[in-house]
């Protein structure tokens, strides 16, 4: 058996130290000379048997393992290329997929489609190489102790050729991504628009709410904009639940129709007073415009009466029923003037508003018909005291005309002469009419109206014709 020793210095007096055995037996004799040399002589065997137990403990590999170490090492550093391959696939694969989601979140027209088949096709390829990668990974266990060249070779093999097909995936998947960028680009952009889009609505409604509050504070009701305010309640709710359960597309498209229509709700409510204020203007204006016409249709008869007295009955007879007209009118108009006070009181706008729009139009036909008769009247005493300016008026018009149709020319274009003649022959008529002793005024009135008519319209048409490079 063999002792292994332990020293330790030990002071003497002179102030050196000399080893001490603190271990040994206490004999110093010669079985003590004889066991130090045992024991030295035990220790390179002790240090043999103790070196190889502690490299081999613990699981770890030979120092010295010759090709297979180095076929281990190739496989391990192909293992190590393969998984980088592998995580970059994978990280651009889900990032395409987000750019994927934005696309078919708000666009579903048939490139969008196409890039969601293709994307889809890339998928499985993707599923097919990064399962071959796994099998690749999973064949060899490159940690064992006993692993042979053969198999760290066929290891490293399979794991290169399953990183070559990673990285000619991960190139397709560039490819691909880099031929969507106009279908990025649009869907990133409406779905920039879709916040503030929402918003604004929001805005726009809260904008509709305190007009209609302000309007309804001046004494106003306001009952038919309050209705269409609620109205856009169900919208909002579906706006607040968001584009996730209701589409892009379909909540942008929501929300700028809701911003629209309660903008308009806005000012119409913000118009409201103005336009009480104006209808209450136009009673009063109407009210006081029938009023006038009533007292005008009163003095129709004493016209009629001078034109039955100097005239021929051509020149009258279609006026006679102008009092009658006028006054029918004037009662219709009061009692439409009526029925509008009445909606302005219940504030019922849009009646109000189409019901003086009636009386309105009521009293300008009463107004034309009485007017018809006072310039019948003025128009039959002019020609009547001289017909010769209604004459030279009319010529000249003719002769005007006749020489443009001349200018250039040295025959005249038959378009513009034939009118142009019937116009002369039509003068020439209703001059003749106003021989004998009770002349057809109002037909040589309309007459020469008629024949300058017809000259204004062949100088228009030749003047249009040349315009054109005829």
């Amino acid at each position: 058996m063999f002792v292994l020793y332990r020293w330790e210095n030990e002071s003497t007096q002179g102030g050196t130290t000399r080893e001490r055995d603190v271990t040994a037996t206490p004999a110093r004799g010669g079985t003590s000379a004889a066991c130090d040399v045992l024991v030295l002589l035990g220790l390179p065997l002790l240090a043999a048997l103790a070196l190889p137990a502690a490299f081999a403990g613990g699981g770890t590999r030979r120092w010295f393992g010759g090709r297979a170490e180095s076929q281990r090492a190739e496989a391990q550093a192909a293992k190590d290329a393969a998984a980088a391959a592998f995580y970059e696939l994978d990280t651009t694969q889900r990032d395409l997929r987000i750019s994927m989601e934005t696309i078919t979140a708000v666009d579903d027209s048939p490139a969008a489609r196409r890039a969601v088949a293709d994307f889809q096709a890339l998928g499985r390829r993707i599923d097919e190489v990064s399962q071959r990668y796994i099998q690749a990974v999973d064949a060899q266990d490159l940690d064992r102790d006993d692993l042979e060249a053969s198999a760290a070779a066929r290891a490293r093999a399979g794991l290169v050729a399953a990183k070559d097909e990673l990285q000619n995936a991960k190139r397709e998947l560039d490819r691909f991504a880099s031929g969507l960028g106009p279908l990025l680009g649009k869907a990133e952009t409406r779905l920039a628009r879709l916040a503030p889009a929402v918003e604004r609505a929001r805005q726009a409604l809260r904008a509709a709410g305190d007009a209609l509050d302000a309007v309804r504070g001046s004494g106003l009701r306001a009952d038919d904009l309050a209705a269409r305010l609620a109205a856009l309640a169900p919208e909002l709710t579906k706006l607040n639940q968001g584009a996730g359960q209701h589409g892009v597309e379909q909540t942008l498209e929501r929300a700028e129709r809701v911003a629209r229509e309660a903008e308009a709700i806005r000012a119409e409510a913000g118009r409201l007073p103005e336009k009480a204020a104006e209808i209450d203007h136009r009673l009063v204006s109407l009210r006081t415009r029938a009023e006038a016409l009533t007292t005008r249709a009163g003095q129709v008869e004493p016209v009629l009466s001078e034109l039955r007295r100097r005239f021929t009955a051509p020149c009258w007879q279609d006026l006679q029923h102008v009092p009658e007209q006028a006054a029918g009118n004037v009662r219709q108009a009061e009692l439409k003037l009526t029925e509008a006070q009445a909606a302005r009181d219940a504030q019922r706008w849009p009646d109000a508003t189409a019901l003086l729009s009636t009386v309105r139009a009521l009293l300008n036909t009463t107004d034309e018909s009485i007017s018809a008769a006072g310039d019948r009247l003025a128009r039959l005493n002019a020609v009547q005291k001289d017909p010769q300016a209604e004459i030279e008026r009319t010529r000249f018009a003719v002769r005007d005309a006749q020489r443009l149709a001349m200018t250039g020319r040295t025959t005249p274009d038959p378009r513009h002469a034939r009118p142009l003649d019937e116009a002369v022959a039509r003068l020439d008529g209703a001059v003749a009419g106003l021989e004998g002793r009770h002349p057809d005024y109002w037909h040589f009135l309309t007459e020469t109206e008629a024949v300058r008519r017809t000259a204004a319209q062949v100088v228009a048409r030749i003047r249009e014709e040349r315009g054109a490079g005829h």
